[in-house]
C-alpha cells in the first residue's frame, strides 16, 4: 500500500519514457512565451513611432511573425502534448492491467471488480489532464508571469504594484481553494468506483436479477451509488467553480486600477501613451498565464488524486513478489516422488477460521484420486493450494516431491490443468477459449479436443466453425457445454496433472457418461484429481479422500470406504449407490 499522499514528484517515473518529447514541448514553450512577451514592446514602439512619425513598416512585420510565430509553436507544442498524454495513459493502462492480473487471489476476494476496473479506466484518464494542462503548462505559466512581471517593473514599478495588490487577494482564495481539491477528488473517484461495482454486480447477474424481479431494487442500488458518485462530483465542482470567478473579479479589478492609476500618470508626464498599452499588454500576459498555471494546478490536485488510487494498486505485491527464483522446475526430486503430496496441511482464509486441519495424503503419478466429502469440507480449497492461488498456513504442499513454495508459480502451473467448479467460458469465439491453454495448436489438434469431450456438434452448429461466437461468460452455451469446453480447454494444455473441480456437475447422465469415458481416457496418460459430489463419477478412482470440517477421515476405494467410513457410506446411501440398511 501507499503511505501518505503521493507529490508531484510520484508522477516522474510515468514520465521518464517522454522525457525527449517533454524536453521539445518545453523548448517550444519557452520560445513561444518569449515571442508573446516581445509583443507589447513592439506595440509600444510601435505607438512611438506613430506619434513621432517615424516609419513603422518595419515594426509591424515584425510583430506580425511574432504573431504567426507564437501561433504555430504553440501548436506544435499542443500536439505533442496530446500525444505524450495518450501515450502516457496507455502506458499506464499497460501497467496497471498487468499488475491487475499478477495481483494474488486473496486480492480479489477483498475488492470489488468494478472497482479496480474503475482505477484502470477513470483513473488513468484523468492523468492526461495532468500532462496537457498540468505540470508543464504551470511552469510555461511561471516563466510568462516572471517575464511580464520583470517587464513591468522596468516600464513602471508603480502600475506594477497597483496591478500585484489587485490579483494577491484572488491568488491568494484560489490557491487555498485549490489545496481542497485533491481530498475530495479522491473521494469522488471511489464513489465512482463503487457506483462501477453496483453497476458490474447487477449487470454480470442480470438473468438472476430479472428472474427474481428485482430489476427495480438493483437499479435503486445502482442508483443510490450514482447519487453518491454525483454528490462527491458536485463538492469538488462546487470548489472548482469558485476559482474562476474570484480570479475573474481579480483580474478585472486589477485592469480597472491599472486603466486609473495609469491614466493620471500619463495625464502627469510620468509615463506616455505607448507606456501604458504596453503595460496593460503585459499585465494581460500576467494574468492569462497566472489563471492558468491555477487552473492547471486545480487539475494537477486532481490527477494526483487519480495517481494516488493508482499508485495504491500498484504497491499491492504481485502473486510472483515472493516467487520462488527462476530456474527451479517441478520434478527436481525425480521420477520415484508422488505426484502431489499433502503433509500435515493447515489453511484459514485471511480473517477466517481455519478450513483446513492437518490434511496428509499422497498422490500417486498416474492415479486418479477423487476428493469427496460434504459442502464446506475443503475439497476445492485443497485443489486452490495445489495451485498456489493461496499459501498454506502450516505444513507443506508437494508437487513431484519438492514443495510449491520452492517453485516458481509459472513453472508449477504448466505441470497443471485446472477446471474450476464454475468452469469460465471467455466472451469470444470457441477457438479464442481453446487456444487459452495451448496458443499454437492447430485446428486439428483443436476438434480432437472437442471430440474427447462430446462437443463436436459445437463445430458444426453453425457454419462459423470454431469460429462461432459463444458469448458474454459462455451465455450461448449451455451450462454442461461450457464445463465439457473448460475440460477440453485444460487438456489442450496436456499438463502431466489434471485437477478437476466438479466436472460432471452440470451434465445430464448421457454427456456424464460420455466425458467420464474422457476423463478415463486422460488419466491413462495423466495424474487426476477430481472433486466430486456424484460418487457415481468416481467409484473406480485408485484413491477416495473422505474430506470431513477441514480433516481427512477416511481415504481407500470405493469398496473399502464402503466398509470402513459411515460417512462416506451415508454419502453413497443418500445417492441411491448402495441400499438403505
Amino acid at each position: 500500500m501507499v503511505a501518505g499522499k503521493v507529490g508531484p514528484a510520484a508522477l516522474l517515473p510515468y514520465l521518464r519514457g517522454h522525457r525527449g518529447t517533454l524536453g521539445v514541448v518545453a523548448v517550444l514553450s519557452l520560445v513561444a512565451a518569449g515571442a508573446s512577451l516581445a509583443q507589447p514592446v513592439l506595440v509600444r514602439d510601435l505607438l512611438d513611432a506613430v506619434a513621432a512619425g517615424r516609419p513603422t513598416g518595419g515594426t509591424v512585420a515584425l510583430l506580425v511573425s511574432l504573431l504567426l510565430t507564437g501561433a504555430a509553436l504553440g501548436g506544435i507544442r499542443d500536439y505533442l502534448l496530446q500525444r505524450t498524454a495518450e501515450g502516457l495513459v496507455l502506458t499506464t493502462r499497460r501497467r496497471l492491467a498487468r499488475h491487475l492480473l499478477l495481483l494474488p487471489i486473496a486480492e480479489y476476494d477483498r475488492r470489488r471488480t468494478g472497482d479496480l476496473l474503475s482505477r484502470v479506466g477513470a483513473d488513468t484518464t484523468l492523468l492526461r489532464a495532468v500532462v496537457t494542462s498540468g505540470l508543464l503548462e504551470m511552469v510555461t505559466g511561471v516563466v510568462m508571469v516572471a517575464g511580464a512581471t520583470i517587464a513591468m517593473a522596468l516600464l513602471d514599478p508603480v502600475l506594477l504594484a497597483v496591478a500585484a495588490g489587485g490579483l494577491a487577494v484572488g491568488l491568494a482564495v484560489a490557491l487555498v481553494v485549490s489545496r481542497r481539491v485533491r481530498g475530495l477528488s479522491e473521494q469522488a473517484q471511489a464513489r465512482l468506483g463503487e457506483m462501477t461495482s453496483a453497476v458490474e454486480r447487477a449487470i454480470s447477474a442480470v438473468r438472476t436479477i430479472r428472474a427474481s424481479g428485482a430489476q427495480e431494487r438493483e437499479a435503486r442500488a445502482v442508483t443510490r451509488s450514482a447519487e453518491q458518485a454525483y454528490a462527491a462530483g458536485m463538492r469538488v465542482a462546487r470548489l472548482e467553480t469558485v476559482i474562476g470567478p474570484v480570479a475573474a473579479a481579480a483580474t478585472q479589478g486589477a485592469f480597472l486600477l491599472v486603466l486609473a492609476v495609469g491614466g493620471a500618470r500619463v495625464a502627469a508626464g510620468a509615463i506616455t501613451v505607448g507606456d501604458l498599452v504596453a503595460i496593460i499588454l503585459f499585465l494581460f500576459f500576467l494574468v492569462l498565464p497566472l489563471g492558468q498555471a491555477l487552473n492547471a494546478y486545480t487539475r494537477l490536485q486532481t490527477g494526483l488524486g487519480a495517481l494516488q488510487r493508482i499508485e495504491e494498486v500498484l504497491g499491492l505485491p504481485s502473486e510472483t513478489a515472493a516467487d520462488a527464483p527462476a530456474g527451479a522446475d517441478a520434478g527436481a526430486a525425480g521420477a520415484d516422488a508422488d505426484a502431489v503430496t499433502f503433509r500435515d496441511v493447515t489453511f484459514a482464509y485471511p480473517g477466517g477460521s481455519p478450513v483446513l486441519q492437518g490434511v496428509s495424503f499422497s498422490v500417486r503419478r498416474g492415479s486418479r484420486v477423487a476428493l469427496v466429502g460434504p459442502s464446506g469440507a475443503g475439497k476445492s480449497t485443497l485443489l486452490a493450494l495445489i495451485e498456489r492461488f493461496y499459501e498454506v498456513s502450516g505444513g507443506a504442499v508437494l508437487v513431484d516431491g519438492t514443495d510449491v513454495r520452492d517453485l516458481p508459480r509459472d513453472a508449477l502451473r504448466r505441470r497443471l490443468g485446472y477446471v474450476e467448479q464454475e468452469a469460465p467460458v471467455l466472451a469470444g469465439t470457441l477457438r479464442d477459449n481453446l487456444l487459452l491453454t495451448a496458443p499454437d495448436a492447430g485446428e486439428a489438434r483443436l476438434l480432437r479436443a472437442l471430440a474427447e469431450v462430446n462437443l463436436e456438434a459445437l463445430v458444426t452448429r453453425t457454419p462459423d466453425g470454431l469460429d462461432v461466437q459463444v458469448g458474454e461468460g459462455g451465455v450461448m452455451l449451455s451450462g454442461g457445454e461450457r464445463q465439457r469446453l473448460a475440460i477440453a480447454r485444460s487438456l489442450l494444455a496436456e499438463s502431466p496433472i489434471l485437477l478437476l473441480d466438479e466436472p460432471t456437475s452440470n451434465l445430464d447422465a448421457r454427456n456424464e457418461a460420455a466425458l467420464r469415458e474422457a476423463i478415463a481416457a486422460a488419466a491413462t496418460r495423466r495424474t487426476l484429481i477430481v472433486v466430486a459430489h456424484r460418487l457415481s463419477t468416481v467409484v473406480d478412482s485408485d484413491l477416495i479422500v473422505v474430506l470431513e470440517a477441514g480433516r481427512v477421515a477416511a481415504t481407500g476405494t470405493h469398496d473399502e470406504l464402503l466398509a470402513g467410513s459411515p460417512l462416506y457410506r451415508e454419502l453413497a446411501t443418500h445417492q441411491l449407490l448402495v441400499p438403505d440398511p
